[in-house]
C-alpha cells in the first residue's frame, strides 16, 4: 500500500529508503520532524542528481573534463581567474562570450566542456554542437519553419558551445547561419566558440566580411578571446615520430608495445 502511494507520488527515492529511515529513526528514536526531514532531504538530492544526469546528456559532451583536469602551467596565456570568472551565473545572466583560438590539442574543448558542466551543476540547460554539424543540419532543412525551431532551441539555451567553428570550409549560408544565432543569443545567454581561426580569418571563413564583422562585434562586446598556443596534448611526446628521426626498429617496438596494451 505505502509503495503504490509514493509510487502515484512520483517519490522514487523515499520508495526505494522508507523503510531504512524507518528502521533508523526506530533505532535512534528520532522525533517525527527529524524523520519527515532526513526521508524529504533524500527525495531532493536524489532528484538533484537525476536533474544533473538529465542535463548531461541533454549536452551532447563528446566527452567530461573539469577545469581541475586542465594544465594552466602549459596554457600560460589562458589566465585561471578569468576562466573560472566564467563559471560563474554572471556569464550566463549578462550574455556574456568567450572564444578561445589556437591549433588542435591546445585544450580549447576541455575549458568549454568544463564550463559547461560548472553551469549544468549550478542548474542550467547546456548545448554542446560542432560548427560543421550544425552547419549540416541547417543547409539539409529545406522547410523554413525546421531551420526557425532550430534558431530557437539555439537561442533558449542557458550556454551553447559551438566547437572547431573554421576548421573545415563552411557553406556559403554558413554567415547568415551563425551571425542569426550569435544576435538571438546576444545579452540574453553565454556563449563559448573555438576555433582556428583568427578572428581576421572569420570574414574569408563565413563568405562575408560585413555579417564576420558583426558577429564578432557582438560576440567581443561582452566577451574576450584568447589565443592559445604551443604542443598539442595529444602529442606530447610524439614529436619525434612527426620529425621522422625515429629508428625503424624503435618505432616497431613501440607501436608493438601499443598493440599488446590495446589488445
Amino acid at each position: 500500500m505505502m509503495e503504490e502511494l509514493l509510487t502515484q507520488l512520483k517519490l522514487a527515492r523515499i520508495r526505494e529508503v522508507y523503510q531504512d529511515w524507518i528502521d533508523k529513526a526506530s533505532k535512534e528514536e528520532m522525533s517525527y520532524a527529524d524523520f519527515l526531514h532526513g526521508l524529504l532531504s533524500d527525495e531532493v538530492c536524489a532528484r538533484g542528481e537525476n536533474q544533473i544526469k538529465r542535463r548531461m546528456k541533454q549536452a551532447c559532451f563528446p566527452f567530461e573534463k573539469t577545469i581541475e583536469q586542465f594544465d594552466f602551467s602549459l596554457r600560460p596565456e589562458l589566465k585561471r581567474q578569468v576562466i573560472l570568472n566564467c563559471m560563474d551565473e554572471t556569464f550566463v545572466h549578462k550574455g556574456r562570450s568567450l572564444v578561445l583560438i589556437g591549433p588542435p590539442g591546445t585544450g580549447k574543448t576541455h575549458v568549454s566542456i568544463s564550463v559547461g558542466i560548472k553551469m549544468i551543476q549550478l542548474g542550467y540547460n547546456v548545448k554542446f554542437v560542432m560548427a560543421q554539424g550544425l552547419i549540416n543540419d541547417y543547409v539539409g532543412m529545406k522547410d523554413t519553419g525546421d531551420r526557425q525551431e532550430l534558431l530557437n532551441s539555439l537561442a533558449r539555451v542557458d550556454l551553447l558551445i559551438i566547437d572547431e567553428f573554421g576548421y573545415l570550409p563552411h557553406d556559403k549560408e554558413a554567415g547568415s547561419l551563425f551571425y542569426q544565432v550569435i544576435s538571438d543569443r546576444y545579452e540574453k545567454n553565454g556563449t563559448i566558440i573555438t576555433s582556428n581561426k583568427s578572428l581576421r580569418s572569420w570574414a574569408e571563413m563565413l563568405h562575408d566580411s560585413s555579417l564576420a564583422t558583426a558577429l564578432i562585434d557582438r560576440l567581443m562586446h561582452h566577451g574576450e578571446v584568447f589565443y592559445l598556443s604551443g604542443e598539442s596534448y595529444r602529442l606530447r611526446g610524439k614529436k619525434k615520430y612527426l620529425e621522422g628521426d625515429t629508428p625503424s626498429a624503435e618505432l616497431n617496438l613501440e607501436m608493438s608495445d601499443c598493440q599488446v596494451k590495446t589488445g
